[in-house]
């Protein structure tokens, strides 16, 4: 059976990816992922819709038993209203459970974890950020994998010239 989609599912995919932190997948071993929360400001969201968001430099940390992303940049859009005053990196609250976040803060306190975004998506209309309880590479690690993704492109240049 097959069940038409409602006027409010047309245009939009389900899970929308915002934007991609490429580096963090490059820079650190991850362990674990979580699912979190945004609080934004309506002028974010729309700025969000353009796609006018920075991820790279953007970092996790823990304040007082409460999560916060710092140096994710999300550049004002024109059509912002005047009587704000938009700042591109301001710190937002991230929303996880308590328990969750009690155990973050344990990991990252005790065995030397760091927590990174990995992407911000969309999610039943909501603004979501995949974190990243992650480990940092060294550099031995980060040569190994340019190596390994050479290695593939290579292999897949010579299986594309050999089916031509």
């Amino acid at each position: 059976m097959v069940t038409k989609p409602s006027k409010s599912d047309k245009g939009k995919p389900a899970d929308a990816r915002i934007a991609d932190n490429k580096k963090a997948l490059f820079n650190y071993h991850i362990e674990e992922r979580y699912e979190a929360g945004l609080v934004l400001q309506g002028w974010e969201v729309k700025a969000l819709r353009e796609g006018k968001v920075q991820l790279t430099d953007g970092y996790v940390v823990i304040r007082q038993g409460e999560l916060f992303l710092i140096g994710c940049q999300i550049n004002p859009i024109r059509t912002t209203s005047t009587h704000l005053t938009a700042e591109a990196a301001r710190t937002k609250k991230l929303l996880l459970h308590k328990e969750q976040i009690q155990r973050l803060v344990g990991k990252v306190e005790q065995r030397g974890f760091t927590l990174v975004p990995l992407n911000l998506h969309w999610k039943s209309g909501r603004v979501k950020c995949e974190i990243a309880l992650a480990r940092g590479k060294a550099e031995h690690d980060k040569r190994d994998t340019i190596k390994d993704r050479e290695g593939k492109r290579e292999v897949e240049r010579a299986m594309k010239s050999r089916h031509r």
